[in-house]
């Protein structure tokens, strides 16, 4: 059957299935009616006790809204509205009653169709004809190809090494979804096209060179860094890219108010499919679920305020705390807009080390700390939010040198032992006081002032053998491979306020993909931010734990009502007593 065929007989069905109010002469309660050209579908006339009925049965409606109530069209909007109207019977014309019909059999149609997608018993009918033949999807890779052709629109958050890069590929490894465009993090640009798109498939690819557009080839697939997307909005508007992939989409996680989010919105708006990858999209608080998702399906969890409204406990310009992580990642996967496999192998060993706070070390910044601590607490508006940025740059990077010595002792002890590890920090003076402490041990750096081409070299002297000690930012290797064919230890020598950060740090040796489990350690300093930063860690760690494994037993509910910079602010005025 054609797709043509196929939309006149689900139009067919929805008219057969619309009711006619002539025909049922039912009482109403107000209008209905859908708005095409906001995508949007508007009650108005609804009479009070049914509105209070509306309210709690959509918690997207403030609860002190009055007169008209909005919802964003969509399947599952149509699916729910029809429900509604149902027992709550609205004026609706013709048109629009047929319009819910289509929606919620569309809705029914590829639920149905994805649940037995997601049984386990399930087996592919083909392969991508462009997959290499030597080259197999695995049934994670294979459902996620399914459901992603099906709707449109996907966030693969399966664990870091369970091929979330060639599932993303293979889904696009149609006529309908090509060329792709793929946005990447900077330094695996080349790894995409060589690693990934040249060693599994037959598609033809270009990494884009600069931000300033220019003629391209005419190729299948088109790899752009994230910092170059922006200059290339014009032509996506165009519509020539037929899928979107964001890489390590955390990287929008601050939604459209950046040049990052925007240039991706255009992406995402002018394809035929968007699909996000990341085994940790949620790097600090839950919400930022909300911006990621709204990019790759724009009002798939309403409107930000009725998101707010219907998940949030908290929310502030800049964060959004989630009531209830778990049933927020139920209800994604009850969307069918996140798919997430969680791979074997043993559990990791975690070790935390406990090591002292150099005050002589930190001395040189812990008065200019502590009058920044004092505007935290009492300055102006303007002066509070300004010397907590300061304040909160000056605590981490004072606790980073503060241990920098003890974490280089630490880890000459692993080195003597001949054991390779990833050193994680995160500030160029931290890095010059590892640097010159492990100097016998010809350290090398992946941070993020390096070139692409000194990572590569980096790389490839760690997996070569011509050092055991790979000093990488904490943000910097995210999307990297093959470190796990040398490395089996990191050592988390600076911490940062998001656990997720971490996570993709340890998930470059692939703990998910190897028999023998990997050795993480903490070192923990005992004063400056340390023991704060790692208290705000469990709150956001069950957020994002909540959210993306929402089955997840034992996830511990941490609570704090105070910011993480007015804890650090608390903390050094107590210091200073």
């Amino acid at each position: 059957m054609t797709m043509h065929h196929a939309a006149d007989d689900l139009l067919a069905a929805a008219a057969a299935l619309a009711w006619r109010d002539e025909a049922a002469g039912l009482r109403t309660y107000g209008k209905l009616a859908h708005v095409a050209e906001a995508c949007r579908w508007v009650i108005t006339d609804l009479e009070p006790q049914v509105a209070i009925r509306a309210k709690r049965i959509f918690p997207r409606i403030s609860a002190t809204q009055v007169g008209s109530y909005t919802f964003v069209d969509g399947d599952e909007t149509r699916s729910e509205l029809e429900w509604f109207i149902e027992r709550y019977p609205l004026v609706v014309t013709p048109a629009d009653r047929a319009l819910l019909a289509e929606g919620r059999i569309r809705f029914e149609q590829i639920r149905s169709e994805i649940d037995r997608v997601l049984t386990t018993g399930w087996q592919p009918s083909g392969r991508p004809a462009m997959l290499r033949p030597n080259k197999a999807l695995r049934p994670n890779q294979a459902r996620a190809v399914e459901v992603a052709r099906r709707t449109g629109r996907l966030l693969i958050a399966d664990d870091v090494g369970m091929g979330k890069t060639l599932a993303a590929i293979a889904a696009a490894m149609d006529e309908r979804f090509l060329p792709m465009a793929i946005c990447c993090e900077a330094h695996v640009a080349e790894q995409w096209q060589k690693e990934f798109i040249g060693e599994f498939t037959t598609l033809s690819s270009h990494v884009i060179q600069s931000t300033k557009p220019y003629p391209l080839p005419s190729v299948d697939c088109y790899v752009f860094r994230y910092s170059n997307q922006w200059g290339w909005v014009d032509i996506a508007a165009t519509g020539m890219f037929k899928t979107a992939i964001f890489d390590e989409v955390q990287n929008l996680r601050h939604g459209r108010g950046t040049q990052k989010g925007e240039a991706a919105s255009v992406f995402a708006n002018h394809a035929a499919m968007r699909i996000g990858l990341s085994a940790t999209p949620v790097y600090g608080y839950g919400g930022e679920i909300f911006n990621i998702l709204d990019i790759i399906d724009p009002g798939i969890l309403g409107a930000r305020d009725e998101f707010i409204r219907e998940w949030c406990k908290y929310a502030d310009d800049k964060k959004l705390i989630i009531e209830n992580p778990q049933a927020l990642g139920a209800h994604l996967r009850d969307l069918n807009i996140m798919v997430r496999e969680v791979g074997g192998g043993p559990p990791p060993n975690r070790i935390v080390v406990d090591v002292p706070y150099d005050d002589e070390a930190a001395a040189a910044d812990e008065q200019l700390a502590r009058t920044l601590a004092l505007k935290v607490m009492s300055g102006s508006f303007t002066e509070r939010g300004q010397a907590a940025r300061e304040l909160d740059m000056m605590a981490r990077h004072t606790t980073g040198v503060a241990k920098a010595r003890h974490v280089a002792a630490y880890v000459k002890i692993l080195l003597d032992a001949k054991t390779p590890i990833i050193l994680g920090g995160w500030h160029r003076d931290v890095y010059d006081i590892w640097l010159k402490e492990l100097a016998d041990y010809n350290p090398m750096l992946y941070t993020g002032s390096e070139t692409a081409l000194q990572k590569s070299a980096a790389k490839r002297a760690f997996m070569q053998g011509e050092t055991d000690c790979i000093i990488m930012s904490l943000r910097s290797g995210a999307g990297l491979d093959g470190l796990q064919h040398r490395c089996a230890t990191v050592v988390h020598g600076e911490l940062d306020w998001s656990r997720e950060v971490h996570k993709q740090l340890a998930g470059r040796l692939r703990p998910h993909a190897r028999t023998d489990p990997i050795t993480e350690i903490f070192i923990v300093a005992d004063g400056g931010s340390d023991p704060v930063i790692a208290s705000v860690q469990g709150l956001k760690a069950s957020q994002a734990r909540g959210i993306i494994d929402p089955k997840a037993a034992g996830l511990e509910q941490v609570h704090t009502d105070e910011s993480r910079i007015k804890a650090l602010a608390k903390m050094y005025l107590e210091k200073g007593k």
